[in-house]
């Protein structure tokens, strides 16, 4: 492998751990590396280009979060199949954070988010924020035909893509992989609203780490946007998508304390929160009950004033109901997913102009 390694960096980064390694191919030792072993063979994050027959590449990213690793082994799997075959496109790998994934964790106490951090960051000069420019710009001379960005999460979920434009590519390649499709502002900095500038591009969102269908989805999916020759420019049939929008990040204030189980604490959830995810909610609906001296709310933030009049939330009687009707997604009983990210996200229905309704 050394032999192919090449420092990319154009202008010093002093962590060697971001400095950007590129490989020009994919070496076997690397199809049956566990994400947590990826140390051993890299030093970092690493950007592999592999050849195809069609000139313009997809770029996938993996690994953005250390502990989502069914995009690492989705393109193991992929890989394995065209080990003597030549796929039809060029493939643009980014491997991320294998620090984390050393760690099994989101990310480290000392690092910046991996897909908080791309173009667009409200950080752009940390040395994270530096090393996803690059990788950015890389991706951009290349002249991606699309990008795909592969996750996982805690909750109950099920699996679904998320853009970050309506325009008809975008929605069509989010399609090749659910049907549950997101249009989503915030949060900023994420790798599908840069690549968004310069390609189509999408967010998966497969499930949990433990199921093996979540990787047979993804691989079937990489596969197929390998394969295609074009992206239609026509918006898809408007049965074919379930389309939400985001219109609010629920978060727990920091420096509040929260329960699942019942445990006195400032928020004391109900058991079975995440079971709520992708389910049409009416007002009314509880979400667990105030506990402590009663006087917290939730920090509910909305990412546009036009969909989303205020006042999500009521705490009558301590009790924490909606007092919307909103469809809420990656609801999660992961104390650390909540405090490294947000308790969920609350999203409406709508049309594919993002406005109008679709029901």
């Amino acid at each position: 492998m050394m032999s192919t390694r090449q420092t990319c960096a154009t202008a010093p980064i002093t962590d060697e751990r971001l400095q950007l390694d590129c490989f020009d191919h994919f070496p076997d030792t690397l199809l049956d590396a566990p994400a947590g072993e990826l140390w051993r063979y890299l030093r970092g994050p690493s950007l592999f280009r592999l050849p195809g027959r069609r000139l313009a590449p997809l770029f996938v990213s993996v690994l953005l979060h250390g502990n989502e690793d069914t995009g690492w082994r989705a393109i193991q799997a992929v890989l394995r199949q065209k080990r003597h075959a030549v796929p039809h496109r060029p493939l643009l790998l980014f491997v991320g954070n294998l620090e984390a994934a050393k760690a099994n964790v989101r990310t480290l106490p000392h690092q910046e988010d991996f897909n908080r951090s791309w173009p667009g960051t409200t950080r752009p000069d940390t040395p994270t924020a530096t090393l996803l420019r690059e990788v950015f710009e890389i991706a951009r001379h290349e002249g991606p035909f699309a990008s795909i960005d592969i996750h996982n999460n805690s909750g109950h979920n099920p699996h679904y893509a998320c853009v970050n434009s309506f325009e008809p590519r975008h929605l069509d390649l989010a399609r090749l992989f659910s049907r549950t499709v997101v249009y989503f502002e915030q949060p900023i900095g994420v790798q599908s609203a840069a690549l968004a500038k310069i390609c189509p591009a999408v967010t998966v969102e497969c499930g949990r780490t433990d199921e093996a269908a979540s990787v047979d989805h993804a691989v079937e999916f990489i596969s197929s946007v390998l394969a295609i020759r074009s992206l239609p420019v026509r918006p898809p049939p408007g049965g074919d998508l379930d389309l939400m929008r985001t219109v609010a990040i629920v978060k727990v204030p920091a420096d509040a304390t929260f329960s699942f189980d019942g445990e006195d604490a400032d928020f004391r959830f109900r058991p079975d929160l995440d079971h709520l995810n992708f389910a049409e909610l009416a007002p009314g609906t509880p979400f667990g009950w105030l506990g402590g001296d009663r006087s917290r709310q939730l920090e509910v933030t909305p990412v546009n004033d036009s969909l989303a009049p205020d006042g999500f939330f009521g705490y009558a009687g301590g009790q924490i109901r909606l007092l919307q009707r909103v469809i809420p997604a990656m609801l999660t009983l992961d104390s650390r997913a909540v405090h490294l990210d947000s308790l969920g996200y609350l999203m409406r229905r709508v049309g594919s102009d993002g406005w109008s309704s679709s029901e």
